[in-house]
This record gives structure tokens, sequence and C-alpha cells, in this order.
């Protein structure tokens, strides 16, 4: 079996509703999209979300990576052998995350098509469904907490809301959204970098009644000292997201006990078999994993699920960064309903 040809596009998706967060706020995203054809008529698929404050890449750096050294590296080689053909796209690519993730996920695909599969089965299927949370950007209070009360009457049982701007203003809005929701609804909140170490404890204490499930990245991606302090500190869960950019990282956090749980995006540490050693290190440490996501097309999506399917240790998920994207090719590749996540039942990722 042998690769014959990659086929690359983008798209440009709207989100229905924009929406803030710490650093930014986010109007659109535009995804990647890889097709890789084989010499037996399979095709695998993935797609690239990169975002150049994270991923450090730009929808062209993708295309240019895509059909310049991907191409010359894998086209004639054996697609089954993805370990190898990923390592070497790692040593040529050191800097492409999302560019290696889309890859890694269409040979996955692949994979999971030869052996007329669903992917979460070829790796393990540890379970079959996965609760996901909504995310909820940074709005005023009252815009919050109807907001909230939107997404649990659709389904959803678990609510990220962002802040990170000002954390009185923020442990207010938690409070509100508590008292609109309820006990039963999980709540988790994402700073996003925006805290000093005493804004995270002091918001953490603001708002012990409302029952936090954790708190995820509370103080800048490189204070990995702050980011510990806070961890040591306060009576939740604290969790790393933009600190984790690859292996390396992840020991660096549970070694030093730096966070209680590491969020796994394929997007910024280069996909599924990268997540797979991610994952092995927070296993053999205690930590637990949730498997978060990009602004993402529906494929993206669902290379998470079926990553996070396959793996024990993984106990949260924050894939929902598909909701809302206008015009997605792939939307209908992953089922939500009340507030889990199913994968489909087809080969692979299961998108033709």
């Amino acid at each position: 079996m042998k690769i014959t040809r990659i086929e690359t596009w983008h798209e440009t998706m709207d989100h229905d509703t924009p929406y803030t967060i710490a650093y930014e706020t986010i109007l659109s995203a535009t995804n990647v999209f890889i097709r890789i054809e084989t010499d037996r008529g399979v095709s695998g698929f993935g797609c690239a979300a990169p975002d150049k404050a994270v991923t450090g890449e730009t929808a062209d750096d993708v295309i240019d990576a895509l059909e310049g050294t991907v191409r010359s590296e894998i086209v004639g080689s054996n697609p089954l052998r993805y370990a190898l053909l990923l390592h070497r796209l790692k040593s040529s690519l050191p800097s492409f995350p999302s560019t290696l993730a889309a890859v890694d996920m269409a040979l996955h695909d692949i994979l999971g098509k030869v052996a007329d599969l669903p992917l979460y089965q070829v790796l393990g299927a540890y379970r079959t469904k996965m609760k996901t949370s909504i995310t909820v950007g940074i709005l005023d209070e009252d815009d919050t907490v109807r907001c909230a009360r939107d997404f649990v009457n659709q389904g959803f049982k678990a609510l990220k809301i962002k802040g990170g701007i000002d954390w009185r203003s923020d442990a207010a809005r938690i409070q509100k959204v508590r008292e609109a929701v309820g006990r039963s609804i999980e709540i988790r909140f994402d700073a996003n970098q925006g805290y000093t170490t005493q804004d995270a404890i002091q918001f953490v204490s603001e708002t012990r009644s409302a029952k936090l499930e954790l708190i995820e990245q509370p103080t800048p991606q490189t204070e990995l000292n702050m980011l510990g302090r806070v961890t040591r500190t306060v009576s939740i869960p604290v969790m790393a997201d933009e600190s984790l950019l690859n292996l390396r990282d992840a020991f660096r956090i549970v070694r030093r006990k730096l966070a209680d749980m590491v969020n796994i995006k394929l997007m910024k540490i280069g996909g599924i078999s990268e997540g797979m050693a991610i994952n092995a290190v927070a296993k053999a440490a205690g930590v637990d994993v949730m498997v978060g996501c990009m602004d993402e097309a529906a494929l993206g999506i669902a290379a998470g699920l079926h990553f996070a399917l396959s793996r024990p240790n993984v106990r949260y998920a924050d894939l929902d960064g598909h909701i809302g994207l206008k015009n997605d090719p792939s939307d209908g590749v992953v089922t939500i309903r009340d507030g889990y996540l199913f994968p489909p039942t087809s080969p692979g990722l299961g998108w033709r």
C-alpha cells in the first residue's frame, strides 16, 4: 500500500456568535484540510486549525508545509507505517503542530478504514460516548447567565465559563450562573492566562460556594512557578493548557507537580500519536486529562473524540470548537445528544 498523492484546501468558517476570551475576540476560524490518497483506493482526511498565538502557524504556513515538505516526505510511502512517517515529519517540521496533527489524523483515518473499524475501536474503545463542556465566552453578567441557561436547556451538563480580565467580575458571573443553573450542572472556569497568582487564589476563594469543578490555565503560559503556586494553594483542581505544548512540557509539569490536570489539544501538540505519549506520562503521574480543542471543524473534533474515547484516564472533554461554525464541510461527523458526544459508526474518523 502506497500514498499516491495529497490534496489540500482551506475553509474559513464564521462563528454564528463571536465570542471573547481573555486576550482576543474570535469572529471566524480558518481550517486547512488534507486528503491523502493511496493506490488501494482508500483516502484519509485530516484538518489543521492553526492559531498564531497558540500553534505558531497561519493557514498559509500550513498549506506551504503540506504542499512542500509533507508531500515530498510521504508520497510513495506506506501510510500504515505512520509512526515512521510522523517521526520524519516532526524532525522536518518541529514548529508546525497543527500541520502534523492534520497529517496524523489522515494517517489514522486510513488505518481505521483499512481495519474497517471506527478509529476509537482500533485505539482501544474504553468508552463509547463522552460528556463535553460547552464554552461561554466573556460576556456581561446578564448575558452570561442567559447563555448558560440556553446551553443547559439544550441538554449540556457541563459549562466552561471564560474569564481572566478581572477576577472580581469573573467571580460574580460564576455565582450568578450557579444560582441560575442549579447544583447538578458542572461548571469549569478558564482564565486563559489572565490572572496573577494572587488573582487566581482570590477568585477561587470567592467562588468556593459555587463548587467549581476546576480552574484552567489561570496564569501566564511561561510562568510555571506561578502556576505551581496556585496549584499548591487553592482548593480545586488546576489544569495546565497553554503551558502544555509537547511531551517535554508534560514531563516538566507532572514532575514538578505544577498542575493537577492537563489539557491535551491535538492541534497544539501534533496529533493523536503525540497525544498518546503525553497521556501516558500523565497516567504514570496520576494526573487526569482533558481532551480539548481549538476552533476546529467537526473532523478535528472527531479526531479528539476518538482519542478521548480510547483512554481510561481521560476524564474530561471540552470538544465544542465546531459548534456554531458556519459552512463546515465536515458538519455532522460527530453527534451531540444531551451533552454527550458520540462517534460515527463508519470506519476511520467517519468522514467521507
